[in-house]
């Protein structure tokens, strides 16, 4: 039933706001430049890697020695306004169709940290990440990285389908509200290092 809904409601939102990615489109090219699409490895189902794409929205800086600068400095007036919309993120819907991602799931994070992760916060990918998740309506990028990896774990652990509808819907709002955007002094939230009690 989860991955028949994800495919429809994926199918119908890519429909219904293809204006919106044209726009989209159009806006991130006249202001970042192209590609328009930022494409970034990152852990699915089991930790297997695949290829997430969302809408740019920060310049591709670098210092002198070719290392991009930080996220800061990169990020736009424009980007912001464009993340703060979660407009970035529609691309992924087309990740929701190959079955790489769900709607809703643990957010998938970068490669480098699966090796830090406990047994426990592991289990976050028992199941495909998603568009959004528990843990993006209870704080997103405002709450520390262990109590977003507990709640990753709880929805792993309760996830039904009607409490995936329950979250799609609070996402809806969530987006209106412009809740948990970013973390305090940082554009998205500090990298995540390991478990400081395990190190």
């Amino acid at each position: 039933m989860k991955r028949g809904f994800d495919i429809f409601i994926s199918l119908f939102a890519l429909l219904v706001f293809s204006p919106i990615f044209v726009l989209v489109s159009w806006k991130v090219g006249k202001n970042l430049g192209f590609p328009v699409l930022f494409r970034q490895t990152r852990p699915g189902l089991n930790g297997k890697p695949f290829e997430m794409v969302k809408f740019r929205t920060m310049k591709d800086a670098c210092d002198e020695q070719g290392n991009p600068l930080p996220d800061s400095e990169r990020m736009t007036p424009f980007g912001d306004k464009l993340r703060n919309s979660s407009l970035d993120e529609l691309p992924e819907l087309w990740n929701v169709i190959k079955g790489e991602m769900s709607l809703v799931g643990p957010r998938p994070l970068l490669m480098q940290y699966l090796p830090l992760y406990n047994e426990e916060q592991a289990k976050r990918h028992d199941v495909r990440p998603g568009v959004t998740g528990w843990a993006q309506i209870n704080g997103r990028n405002a709450i520390s990285w262990e109590e977003k990896f507990k709640l990753d774990v709880w929805y792993v652990e309760n996830r039904t389908f009607w409490l995936d509808i329950k979250i799609l819907f609070l996402t809806v709002k969530k987006v209106f509200v412009k809740e948990g955007i970013s973390a305090d002094d940082h554009v998205t939230i500090e990298p995540f290092k390991g478990n400081a009690d395990e190190g």
